[in-house]
């Protein structure tokens, strides 16, 4: 089990707790630190069964000063979540062949 994981998130370290508690120690990616490369992006939407559009955080100053109401093709906005990783929503966990959006952190124990 990996968890693309922010430690200063409060879901993200929910979400790890979780995992903890049932006994798993998962791998730890702290992708703020260790960007996922388009491929690797690419390989969680496919895992997750959503688009790119779905995990990016709107929220964000830099989506709303550079992105707001701009359209862009599915590969562009990966290749913007590599540049800018703080747009990938978290935390995102992988257990072979599927992946889960700890938004809310519960959302993990399809998985466990």
């Amino acid at each position: 089990m990996k968890i693309y994981h922010n430690p200063r998130c409060g879901k993200s370290r929910q979400t790890l707790a979780i995992i903890k508690e049932a006994g798993i120690e998962p791998e730890i990616v702290e992708y703020l630190k260790e960007v996922p490369s388009a491929a690797e992006i690419k390989d969680l939407l496919m895992k997750l069964n959503l688009k790119a559009t779905d995990i990016l955080r709107k929220g964000e100053a830099v989506f709303k000063e550079k992105f707001k109401g701009k359209e862009f093709a599915e590969e562009e906005w990966i290749q913007i979540m590599t540049e800018y990783p703080k747009l990938i929503e978290r935390p995102i966990v992988v257990k072979g062949n599927k992946a889960v959006l700890g938004r809310p952190p519960e959302n993990v124990e399809e998985l466990l």
